[in-house]
């Protein structure tokens, strides 16, 4: 593989020339620039991103880390933040750490090393002391979560969601409710779990005789269908599930529809996000609509203006919970 050293010794130039070259920086004639290029094309000379990242101070790279890559979601964050990325002449790097802290921390020190312009983060479950020394002095914006004093935090307010989700169940009659909460340590997971249990306690002050229980659950499929089977197998059935994503809602639609139990009539549903498959099943899926797409086009134009401003500062976009009542709560 051709060095920067066989170009300049090819065209005849010294190899600050041709550095001058490749990162069209400081003065270099035409016709010195038309040997360099020749010698760089002879030899099939390819300059790295990297290096000239290190002469220019940019390498418009960044580096995106979503913790699940099969799930809608994550999917649709990551495809605004790539959109929005090509559109400004950036590249992605996606890294998917599947909810492992360990994992989540390699990656990073990875980006830092390959001096990616930012970080956006998506589902972290890291601890922000951990997060700010693992990505340094790396512009970078979090996801779903709001605690970052240094940089941009694009989120929405969970716990609210998770209370419009439950009192929508009690509205429509439910007694017995139950939550399947998601990943323990997910800032996401633990606003959604507030929100249902501020709903139960602030309807058992009201006088209402009800029930409501919370079961760990893991934001996937197979979870939510275990958890759907475990729950509607039992003598004490609940008449109300929310659980904290689609996916996992979907996998006890599944479940009540393997055990022979009628959605809505015996048992309401309801999810969070709004991904289009909630569309596509039967009943359709009632849920909490959490515009995925367009929060990864927001923390990617975030980012930017971080890079750009090059200040250390708290920045922050709050999105506002809406509720979606379609088939599974509603005949």
């Amino acid at each position: 593989m051709a060095t920067i050293k066989d170009v300049a010794k090819e065209a005849g130039v010294s190899v600050s020339t041709v550095s001058r070259v490749i990162n069209n920086s400081g003065y270099v004639g035409a016709e010195t620039k038309l040997k360099v290029h020749k010698a760089m094309s002879k030899l099939n000379f390819r300059p790295s991103g990297v290096a000239r990242g290190l002469v220019s101070k940019t390498t418009k790279t960044i580096g995106l880390l979503i913790p699940d890559v099969s799930n809608p979601f994550y999917a649709d964050v990551a495809r605004g933040i790539e959109d929005s990325a090509i559109q400004n002449g950036f590249a992605t790097i996606l890294c998917n750490f599947e909810w492992k802290i360990d994992r989540e921390k390699m990656y990073l020190e990875k980006l830092r090393q390959m001096w990616v312009d930012g970080i956006i983060l998506s589902g972290s479950r890291s601890k922000l002391e951990d997060l700010i020394d693992l990505i340094g002095d790396v512009p970078f914006v979090v996801i779903d979560r709001r605690d970052n004093p240094i940089g941009g935090a694009v989120w929405m307010d969970n716990e609210t969601g998770g209370k419009v989700a439950t009192d929508h169940l009690l509205d429509i009659g439910c007694k017995k409710l139950v939550h399947l909460s998601g990943p323990s340590l997910s800032p996401s997971a633990i606003g959604r779990k507030k929100g249902f249990i501020r709903a139960i306690e602030e309807a058992k002050l009201r006088g209402l005789d009800i029930v409501g229980d919370v079961y760990q659950g893991d934001y996937r499929y197979e979870g939510g269908y275990n958890l759907g089977i475990k729950l509607l197998s039992s003598d004490n059935k609940p008449d109300g599930i929310f659980a904290a994503n689609d996916i996992m809602a979907i996998g006890v639609i599944q479940a009540a529809q393997t055990l022979g139990i009628s959605i809505p009539n015996d048992l309401a549903v309801i999810g969070y996000d709004n991904i289009a498959m909630g569309e596509y099943i039967y009943p359709k899926l009632s849920t909490i609509d959490q515009p995925a797409y367009i929060m990864g086009r927001t923390s990617f134009q975030m980012l930017s203006d971080i890079i750009a401003s090059e200040k250390r500062e708290h920045r922050e976009i709050e999105f506002v919970p809406k509720l979606i009542v379609r088939q599974s709560t509603q005949g």
